[in-house]
C-alpha cells in the first residue's frame, strides 16, 4: 500500500444540526462512500439511554461499534464527557490492523470536557505503524492555548519523532492559529496548508464560513486535501468532514 486517506469528521452525536432527526443510518451510507483508511470522529455518543427510548431508529449499541461494524472497519474510543443518560467522546476507526494506547484528558474547564485519543494503525506493507491523534478541542482560545501545550507535551514526551504521525480533528480553531502555535511547535504540516496554502470552511455544514477542523501530519507526505461539501454532507452533521490522502516521505 502506498497511501492512506484520511478523514476527519464531528458526527454532531448521529443527530440532525439541529438535533430533530436520528441520522447515523445516513451518516453511515456517506462514510462508506469516501472510503478512508482512517475515521477519526468527534462527538461520537458512546451511550444515551434517553434517545435509545425517544427514537425507534437510534442505535442500541455505541456509535463507534455501529460505525465499526457498517464500515467493517476496527474501532478504539475515547470517553470524554459524561452525564446521567450516557457518555459521548472521540474514536478511531481503521480497515487496518488498529491498536488502542491511551485517551489523554486535555479538559481545562468543567464545562468542556475534551481529550485526545491515541493509536496505533497498521498498515499493510509499512514498516512502521502509524499513530493517529484524533482531538476535540475547546471553543475558547484562551483554553485552546493550554491544551495546545498540553498536546504539544504529550506528544514530545510520548511520541518517536521519527514516527509517522497524524493529529486530526474538531480543533474549533476559528482564529486560525493551531498552525502556528501547536503545528510549527511539532514540526508537523497542516494538509490544507500543503495543499492549497490556505484554510478551507468546514462549519456550519449548510453554509461553511469557519474553519475549525484539522489533520496535521509528521513524517509523512500529503498529496490531496479536500472538503467533502453539498448533499448529502449538508443536511447531516453541523460540520463538513475533511479528507487527506498521504504517503510515506
Amino acid at each position: 500500500m502506498s497511501h492512506l486517506t484520511i478523514t476527519s469528521y464531528n458526527i454532531h452525536k448521529g443527530m440532525s444540526p439541529l438535533n430533530r432527526y436520528v441520522i447515523t443510518q445516513q451518516m453511515g451510507s456517506a462514510l462508506q462512500g469516501v472510503n478512508s483508511d482512517i475515521l477519526c470522529l468527534q462527538e461520537v455518543q458512546g451511550q444515551h439511554l434517553k434517545r435509545v427510548v425517544k427514537y425507534n431508529e437510534y442505535p442500541d449499541q455505541s456509535q463507534y461499534e455501529w460505525f465499526g461494524e457498517f464500515l467493517n472497519c476496527e474501532h478504539s474510543y475515547g470517553k470524554n464527557c459524561e452525564y446521567d443518560n450516557g457518555h459521548h467522546g472521540n474514536a478511531v476507526l481503521s480497515r487496518h490492523p488498529l491498536d488502542p494506547k491511551h485517551n489523554v484528558n486535555i479538559t481545562v474547564n468543567k464545562l468542556e470536557q475534551r481529550g485526545v485519543l491515541h493509536c496505533e494503525v497498521h498498515p499493510e506493507g509499512w514498516e512502521r505503524p502509524v499513530v493517529v491523534l484524533c482531538a476535540h478541542l475547546n471553543l475558547l482560545e484562551n483554553d485552546r492555548k493550554k491544551q495546545y501545550k498540553a498536546i504539544t507535551e504529550y506528544v514530545n514526551d510520548s511520541i518517536d519523532q521519527h514516527q509517522p504521525l497524524i493529529l486530526a480533528g474538531d480543533f474549533n480553531d476559528w482564529k486560525k492559529v493551531s498552525c502556528e502555535r501547536l503545528a510549527n511547535r511539532l514540526n508537523m504540516t497542516e494538509a490544507f496548508m500543503s495543499c492549497h496554502a490556505r484554510l478551507l470552511p468546514t462549519f456550519p455544514s449548510r453554509l461553511p464560513v469557519l474553519s475549525l477542523d484539522r489533520i496535521y501530519v509528521r513524517n509523512l507526505r500529503v498529496t490531496r486535501a479536500w472538503v467533502h461539501k453539498g448533499k448529502p454532507w449538508s443536511e447531516l452533521s453541523d460540520h463538513l468532514p475533511i479528507s487527506a490522502q498521504v504517503s510515506l516521505d
